[in-house]
């Protein structure tokens, strides 16, 4: 029988051998690579030789600290969770750790149920590969990934929803990526952008000669889009008269450049956006019902990203990477702190605000770990008033978790508790007490 891949690769520090061994032992059976080691110096040598995802590290070594041994390997460990175990817990220090950068941080002795829920917390927030999950992470965005890869299989013209900066233009690129289509050219024209006497001429092209200043013959969007996808972005705030211009567009197939009779064959596929509610604005006189009925034949609503907060995170070391990569900047990853106030914050923006962000954040930061006050400059507190309390810390991490393994679980409560090792009443109670619901 074929092994099955591994969860990921965990670098255990632990000096003492009982304990090592049989947290080692543990995991191995839950499906992870394990590299146990029980110095600091081992620790360094084992980080030369591979990369782990997770690394577990005790407080007091007998080569060292823990804490000296973290501050020395940050280069190394990229974006890797580094969680701490030790008997020897004192609050300051784990708050003087989680601000240094570090994930979690749990006293001895713990329950082994426990500390495999926050590993799978942890591991769910890396970047996702670019073929699955390339939207994202959360249930919402895999549901709009499914559904526009069906859409990629037909030739039906799609409109996408939602509000500004959810990544409608993405979505649109992600489709016509996996379409037969995709080696042809992907033409996006923003219909709020250009007023109602230039967005004709942009879109249909023109002649020379065609209107004064025209000095030679333009070939407009349309043409330019050939047998790729045409992506009308805003699409709802077309004029009426272009409304009905792009309405023969649709079903003749055919159009002429400003100054020519001629008629030249429309090939390409319509995708459209807009952050409008398309059904009001029918309702309202200011849109046409029959260009919906063209528009609308496949409608795929784009989720606000405070609806998909499993999302934010792995958007934002996306982004931080992507930066890091273009600033030649070295960034290891992001503060507790930082975490935090991503998630409190209620992205207005969506991911556009977060992208805009990460990249002001990896521009002007002067430490390789991002801080809250590296993304939220405008926060109205001094920093020291608003980073978490090890108590804060702690229950947004169960938060997290115990949200993870409901949506893993489709809500199921009885399933979620199997999950992550406790009673289903002790879930029950810890779900009311945070907010959560769930179904029985």
């Amino acid at each position: 029988m074929s092994r099955r891949p591994p969860r990921g690769t965990l670098l255990l520090v632990e000096d003492d051998p009982v304990m090592g061994g049989s947290l080692a032992d543990r995991l191995g059976l839950e499906g992870f690579d394990v590299a146990w080691v029980q110095r600091a110096g081992e620790a360094q040598a084992a980080l030369a030789r591979l990369r782990p995802d997770l690394v577990l590290c005790d407080i007091r070594l007998p080569d060292g600290s823990g804490e000296t041994l973290f501050a020395a390997l940050r280069p190394a460990l990229g974006t890797a969770p580094v969680v701490f175990l030790t008997a020897f817990g004192e609050i300051d220090q784990a708050v003087r750790l989680m601000r240094a950068g570090a994930a979690d941080f749990l006293t001895k002795p713990f329950a082994v149920d426990d500390l495999l829920g926050r590993i799978d917390t942890l591991l769910a927030r890396r970047p996702t590969a670019q073929g699955a999950g390339a939207l994202g992470a959360s249930a919402a965005m895999r549901a709009v990934e499914a559904t526009l890869v069906r859409a990629a299989a037909v030739d039906s013209t799609v409109l996408l929803t939602g509000e500004s900066g959810t990544g409608k233009e993405v979505a649109a690129r992600f489709l016509h990526a996996r379409s037969t289509r995709a080696p042809r050219p992907f033409v996006a024209l923003n219909c709020a952008a250009l007023p109602e006497s230039l967005m004709e001429r942009e879109l249909f092209g023109h002649e020379k000669g065609a209107f004064t200043g025209a000095a030679a013959r333009a070939p407009g969007y349309a043409e330019q889009a050939g047998e790729g996808v045409l992506f009308l972005d805003e699409v709802m705030e077309l004029a009426p008269a272009l409304q009905a211009k792009l309405l023969r567009l649709i079903e003749a197939r055919e159009f002429a450049r400003l100054g020519s009779a001629r008629m030249i064959p429309f090939r390409a596929r319509i995708i459209a956006a807009t952050n409008a509610d398309p059904d009001a604005r029918v309702r309202e006189g200011r849109f046409r019902e029959d260009l919906l009925f063209r528009l609308d034949v496949i409608r795929v609503a784009v989720p606000p990203l405070r609806a998909r907060v499993e999302d934010i995170l792995q958007l934002a070391l996306r982004f931080a990477d992507e930066f890091a990569a273009a600033f030649g900047r070295a960034v290891a990853g992001l503060r507790p702190a930082a975490e935090e106030a991503l998630l409190a914050h209620d992205w207005p923006g969506n991911v556009r605000e977060l992208r805009n962000r990460v990249e002001r954040a990896v521009a002007l930061a002067t430490s390789p770990w991002l801080d809250a006050a590296d993304l939220f400059p405008d926060l109205p507190r001094p920093l020291e008033e608003v980073l978490p309390t090890l108590a804060g810390v702690v229950e947004a991490a169960e938060r997290r978790s115990i949200a993870a393994a409901l949506a893993a679980t489709g809500g199921d409560v009885a399933a979620a508790a199997g999950r992550l090792g406790v009673a289903r009443s002790t879930l029950f109670e810890k779900m009311r007490r945070l907010g959560l619901r769930g179904r029985a």
